[in-house]
């Protein structure tokens, strides 16, 4: 993932979307080479000179101002998402080299608040969606068929892209598929532009591309938005379907760690399948160990 090259690609993209009449520039009566603005068109929307936004988008230039950033994302319409990935491919941070991630952990006590939360399904996620815990209706609503203690291993822990891809399972899980997809590779795309030395992310991208012509496919058009709430449609195999809103709160350390939770609206036949599912997730949950007593002789 070249900071520079992705730059280049996001901006080539972003102009290919725009045609001169959806800016206020007369249309092109010409058969055009390329879908949307050309350079030149941009350059002047923007008001910067060609040679200096033609440098921006070839990678030959790290060091844009905050104003002709400013300039050019106005005149792209990018939405706040892509106003905050143009910055952190334009101006990444210091280069260092990609180390080997080492793994992460759940704290306890983030372990023991979604525990408590018995009757709302409730993971923990690290920044490339790897799931780091999850509670037993969070486990019973999205993976299952999953060993629930696979979190606990770093070398057979879930992670919620690449079964959303390559998971027959997952797939079938979501009434919506394609905007799932969709929505789960855009925010992918905004935390590797924020990430870009992060080798484990790298590793991730390189496998879903390969491995899904679907992933490939969106992931070349560059969509980026943030998804931090809203709703998913389920057709559970246990409950059938369910409508369940989201949250996911990004925990305040620099950890990059956050919990995503669902809720059903209440009175509704989405709440009464979750509930079930519910019921049926503590039906199934294994006992505890039995102690036995000890006696005195």
């Amino acid at each position: 993932m070249g900071t520079q090259s992705e730059l280049g690609d996001f901006l080539r993209s972003r102009r290919a979307r725009l045609r001169p009449e959806d800016v206020g520039l007369p249309p092109h009566g010409t058969r055009r080479r390329v879908p949307g603005l050309r350079r030149e068109e941009l350059a002047l929307l923007a008001g910067v000179s060609v040679t200096h936004y033609t440098r921006l988008e070839q990678g030959q230039s790290t060091n844009a101002s905050e104003a002709v950033l400013d300039a050019i994302a106005r005149a792209l319409r990018l939405s706040e998402d892509e106003c905050a990935h143009l910055r952190d491919l334009a101006r990444p941070s210091r280069p260092r080299r990609p180390q080997a991630a080492r793994p992460e952990h759940a704290r306890t006590n983030l372990r023991n608040l979604i525990n408590a939360m018995a009757d709302v399904p409730a993971v923990v996620l690290d920044r490339r969606n790897d799931v780091l815990a999850w509670n037993p209706l969070g486990h019973a609503l999205l993976a299952g068929h999953i060993d629930p203690e696979s979190p606990d291993s770093p070398s057979q822990r879930p992670n919620l892209t690449r079964m959303l891809f390559l998971d027959a399972h997952t797939r079938e899980l979501y009434t919506e598929w394609e905007e799932e997809a969709r929505t789960a590779l855009a925010a992918l795309r905004l935390t590797a532009g924020r990430h870009p030395d992060d080798r484990a992310l790298a590793e991730l991208i390189g496998q879903l591309a390969m491995k899904s012509t679907e992933f490939a496919a969106l992931w070349s058009r560059h969509p980026v938005r943030g998804c931090t709430s809203g709703a998913k449609r389920f057709h559970h195999p246990l409950v059938g379907p369910m409508e369940l809103g989201f949250e996911s709160m990004q925990l305040s350390d620099p950890s990059g760690q956050r919990v995503l939770a669902y809720s059903a609206e209440p009175g509704t036949p989405s709440e009464a399948a979750l509930r079930l599912l519910a019921t049926a997730t503590r039906s199934t949950a294994p006992a505890p160990p039995r102690t036995t007593a000890r006696t005195t002789p």
